[in-house]
């Protein structure tokens, strides 16, 4: 099960963090993503942190002002997102998979479980 939680309405250029916290398996064990949502646009992958590994992996449209970590102890993910745009807009998820292989995790449908989202707002 995941929850995610941590957004709401920013101005452009504020910061905001997104928890994903994971329960009933060891986060270790995971390949957790951050994805998002606009009306009318598909699923995009923003960032993810493949289970074997604490390599971070970002989506284009985020590198430089987005990053991801993990805090094994407290089995949670967080995106920390700095420089936020209104094309940031969007409704953000974290999914996770416990077998999904390094070439998938981009990929939305890799993932079997997903949080219940969580709005980001960015007004100009």
């Amino acid at each position: 099960q995941l929850q995610a939680s941590g957004g709401g309405l920013v101005q452009a250029g504020d910061s905001l963090r997104l928890s994903c916290a994971a329960s009933g398996r060891p986060i270790t064990r995971l390949t957790v993503a951050w994805f998002r949502q606009a009306p009318g646009k598909e699923r995009e992958f923003v960032a993810g942190l493949f289970r074997t590994n604490t390599r971070p992996y970002l989506g284009d449209s985020v590198k430089g002002r987005f990053t991801i970590s993990r805090d094994n102890a407290k089995s949670t993910v967080y995106l920390q997102m700095d420089n936020l745009n209104p094309e940031d807009t969007a409704i953000y998820y974290c999914a996770s998979d416990q077998n999904l292989i390094l070439s998938s995790v981009r990929t939305p449908h890799a993932y079997s479980y997903w949080g219940q989202g969580t709005q980001v707002t960015v007004s100009s």
